[in-house]
């Protein structure tokens, strides 16, 4: 017996749909989709009219897939190439929106000159159906789907209109629909300019050294290892690292550092990029696929899936409200006729009722602000991974950070050199160093560093010897020297007790010290430290005045040095000696004690930590992938003063959400029971729920300055 098994083929394609511009379109295509044979899973990304689909090319095809989503009446196709913009007036909804305006106002200047009837009516219908095309055609098709939205609606209001012979308030009622249609399109278009700006950043082409030959090649067909060549002014097309040449390169767009940075040999550079003055040639480290600037675009369009609880509610909102409001305008239209009579009134009552109840601007008003203030923060070199940690920033009461690499450099560097028995800081330091410099430890790099700035010159070492867990020993020309702790001396009997309140003193302010001396005595003292960020004190501060109560810094450093940092940045509390385990559970600790904490840290390290607190703030995340996995926050540059600015953009994205919300409610609620007392007519109540509309996503706009 024979059995054949058919092998799944999964494909996945992103498409762009153009016309998605509101919530219920997004409902509208996740009912298309799910019900395609062979869809194996979906992501709808409203903040850039994106959609992801991985299929089983063996039941269904990418054109099948495009056909079904181009039946909800939007256009579909598969992301290539940015195509060139259309100019403005070519558009087509403006096309119909100023021929559905020119012909309501030429049926409307007949009718008042006292050309009533069939050349009116006939001026009146080519408007509503010119203006009424493109809503009636999605209305259509989400009625296929059962499906209640506000283009059903407008036909509707439209359709019953011209039964009680109203032609004018139905052609107005299409051109004044149409008008906020167009106007939140380009509203919710202005809030995905900064995403869509992410995506044009990197080149599609690269100039490609290969075989001794230049050749230009599409960017996917480069390949990791291979030497790609920058000219000036020209942006970087891959991730890489530079191999020859150097330059000043403006990095704003991926890192948000305002000041270009210069790179040499070595040095690391990231797709999109702007190389400004150097040659640069530079070896491929990641594919187009896999560069920083791709996970960021790919971060951002996925962030608006992790929805807040406002961005929940509106959606549960608008899902039980609009057919409810259909509801009610069928009662007033159907029931009181009963009991009362005069039909035709009561029918125009229930038409208005319907018009005023629903609009975009409720639905909208959360989507904008958060893709809005996503977007901003991508601009500035911040990725936030949701609208979910926008509003769990806002309610942050403390921060921990860690210290190494977040409130200090990282980076050891000497900070005092005392010399001692008539010699002199260069000499103390030349000497040091020439000895450092066959060393491998890092305190010795840091020593040879700091003569190697001053200009001093190496001398020749003979006899060089490590001593494990103590330091070294060398002899220069005829002389024999020590540099290491205060072990190595004590083993050698050479004598310390003079300068121990010195080494004491240094040690308080939490200071590695460096003895360098002959067979006979102390030369010289050489401190070490991590430096503290220059603006780390400032950030602080603003922190607090941004409504932060509690400062606090996790390390594993000495309780000496975590004291002497929290005293210079004004940290309010610290823990020192923690491995990272120690950091998760005191972190669980202050989750406790503040209920809301944040932790910022390298992302590598301290990512157990991180995951742990209420939100995860990686500093200098640019080319590490662990950081932007583990974070909910990513800074992709080593700026402190980024973390005020995510505060206080989640403060203010809050704040203008909730203003939404209160504003579209209200809105609704004077409204709905104005119509249902037939105080207001079909077309200034449109035109006031529109109006209204349009200010709370012109509000949630503000959030991109």
């Amino acid at each position: 017996m024979m059995s054949t098994m058919v092998k799944e083929q999964f494909e996945t394609y992103k498409l762009i749909v153009e016309g998605m511009d509101c919530q219920d379109e997004v409902r509208l295509i996740e009912k298309k989709l799910a019900s395609l044979t062979g869809i194996k899973n979906f992501e709808i990304y409203l903040a850039t009219q994106g959609v992801k689909v991985v299929f089983d090319s063996s039941l269904i095809s990418i054109q099948q897939i495009i056909k079904s989503i181009a039946e909800t009446g939007m256009k579909t196709s598969v992301v290539k190439e940015t195509k060139p913009k259309i100019t403005w007036w070519k558009e087509k909804r403006i096309i119909a929106l100023t021929l559905c305006g020119l012909f309501t106002l030429t049926a409307f200047v007949l009718e008042n000159v006292g050309w009533k009837g069939i050349m009116t009516i006939i001026f009146y219908s080519i408007a509503i159906i010119t203006g009424g095309y493109y809503p009636a055609k999605m209305a259509l098709n989400a009625m296929k789907t059962l499906t209640l939205n506000i283009r059903t609606l407008m036909v509707t209001g439209a359709i019953g209109a011209v039964t009680l012979g109203l032609w004018e308030e139905a052609s107005m009622l299409v051109f004044i629909y149409l008008l906020g249609d167009v106007l939140e399109v380009y509203t919710v278009t202005k809030s995905r300019g900064a995403v869509k700006m992410l995506m044009e950043l990197a080149p599609k082409e690269a100039l490609v050294r290969k075989n001794g030959k230049e050749v230009i090649l599409p960017v996917e067909e480069v390949q990791v290892s291979d030497h790609i060549i920058i000219r000036p002014g020209e942006k970087i097309p891959l991730d890489g690292r530079v191999t020859g040449g150097s330059s000043s390169v403006d990095q704003s767009p991926i890192t948000g550092e305002s000041i270009p940075v210069e790179k040499k040999e070595g040095d690391e550079v990231f797709a999109g990029a702007l190389n400004q003055r150097g040659v640069l040639e530079v070896v491929v480290t990641k594919l187009s696929k896999d560069t920083t600037l791709a996970k960021i675009i790919h971060l951002v369009e996925e962030a608006q899936a992790r929805k807040s609880s406002y961005q929940r509610f509106g959606e549960k909102f608008g899902k039980y409200y609009t057919p409810a409001m259909f509801a009610l305008a069928f009662v007033v239209a159907t029931i009181p006729p009963l009991f009362w009579g005069g039909f035709s009134y009561w029918f125009y009552r229930g038409l208005v009722v319907l018009v005023v109840s629903c609009s975009c601007g409720i639905a909208l008003s959360v989507p904008v602000a958060v893709v809005a203030a996503i977007g901003n923060a991508a601009r500035h070199g911040i990725l936030v991974k949701g609208g979910v940690y926008l509003e769990i920033a806002e309610k942050l009461k403390a921060i921990a950070f860690d210290k190494t690499g977040t409130i200090t450099i990282g980076k050891p560097f000497v900070t005092d050199i005392i010399p001692l028995n008539n010699q002199t800081e260069e000499t103390i330091l030349q000497l040091a160093a020439s000895i450092e410099s066959r060393s491998e430890h890092a305190l010795g790099e840091t020593i040879v560093s700091q003569a190697k700035e001053r200009g001093l010159n190496l001398q020749t070492v003979d006899a060089f010897e490590s001593l494990p867990g103590m330091g070294v020993k060398a002899r220069i020309g005829v002389s024999e020297y020590f540099i290491g702790n205060k072990r190595l001396f004590s083993d050698y009997t050479i004598p310390i007790d003079k300068i121990q309140v010195q080494i004491s003193a240094l040690e308080k302010q939490g200071k590695t010290v460096v003895l360098f001396g002959s067979k006979k005595e102390v030369l010289g003292i050489i401190a070490v430290a991590d430096k503290v960020r220059g603006e780390a004190k400032y950030v602080i501060h603003t922190l607090k005045h941004a409504g932060i109560e509690r400062v606090i810094m996790l390390t594993g450093d000495n309780e000496e040095t975590a004291a002497e940092i929290a005293r210079e940045t004004d940290i309010d509390e610290y823990y020192a000696r923690l491995l990272p385990e120690d950091k998760v559970e005191t972190v669980k600790k202050l989750k406790g004690k503040y209920h809301y904490i944040a932790m910022a840290g390298d992302g590598v390290n301290d990512a157990p930590a991180m995951a742990e607190a209420d939100v995860g703030i990686a500093m200098g995340a640019a080319g590490t992938d662990i950081a932007i996995e583990t974070s909910d926050f990513v800074l992709m540059s080593d700026d402190l003063s980024k973390i005020p600015y995510i505060i206080k953009l989640s403060q203010r994205a809050i704040k203008i959400i909730r203003q939404n919300i209160i504003v579209s409610l209200l809105i609704i609620s004077f409204l709905v029971p104005v119509a249902l007392c037939g105080w207001i007519g079909l077309v200034p109540g449109l035109l006031i729920n529109e109006i209204g509309g349009l200010i709370v996503i012109a509000n949630g706009l503000r959030l991109l300055r």
